[in-house]
């Protein structure tokens, strides 16, 4: 049975998660670059375009991670003092009856998570989330939408969003090591 016939039956496209299933793994942020200088010269791009600004999967329905999505995401500092920097993961998938994708819903959302002072160079995060198993002989078709915000207090500053998309580069927590993706597909097992 197709994903989008499977969410048609359930109230909400959340019932994909497998219950009690999204896992914070690698959810601790670090300062991936903390001993360098904090990346604001006036030559240097605008830090919403900067290439230190991606979102990758990570983890794609490996032996260690069955049914499971991981993504990673990098986000460089302002270099302002009092600015923190935060990220959200939300995961999207792909409706083969009309060729869109969308939402999974609230079970595929981590919400934003603080990452820490914008005045390092930049910092990074990982989400995984656990999906229900696809039934027999059908795959789900997956990817990741990350929200990135640099704030002051409560208001937002700057904002960005990125589609995750292949790094080249160390990609910490990847299922196997190296791995890097736009998508993931999640087979019956």
């Amino acid at each position: 049975m197709p994903l989008d016939a499977i969410l048609r039956r359930c109230a909400l496209p959340t019932a994909l998660l497998a219950a009690g299933a999204v896992l914070a793994a690698s959810t601790a942020s670090s300062p991936a670059d903390a001993k360098d200088r904090p990346a604001a010269t006036k030559k240097q791009r605008s830090i919403t375009t900067s290439p230190r600004l991606w979102a990758t999967v990570n983890v794609c329905d490996t032996r260690r991670h069955p049914n499971t999505i991981g993504l990673r995401a990098s986000m460089p500092g302002s270099g302002k003092r009092g600015e923190r920097m935060y990220v959200r993961f939300r995961l999207e998938f792909f409706k083969e009856s009309d060729g869109t994708w969308n939402e999974l819903g609230p079970s595929g959302d981590s919400g934003f998570l603080r990452l820490g002072s914008a005045k390092y160079t930049r910092r990074e995060t990982g989400r995984n989330f656990v999906l229900a198993p696809p039934p027999e002989g059908r795959t789900y078709r997956v990817r990741g939408l990350v929200d990135y915000e640099w704030r002051r207090g409560r208001k937002v500053v700057r904002s960005a969003k990125k589609r995750t998309r292949p790094h080249k580069g160390r990609i910490t927590g990847a299922d196997p090591k190296g791995f890097s993706a736009a998508e993931c597909t999640i087979t019956a097992p």
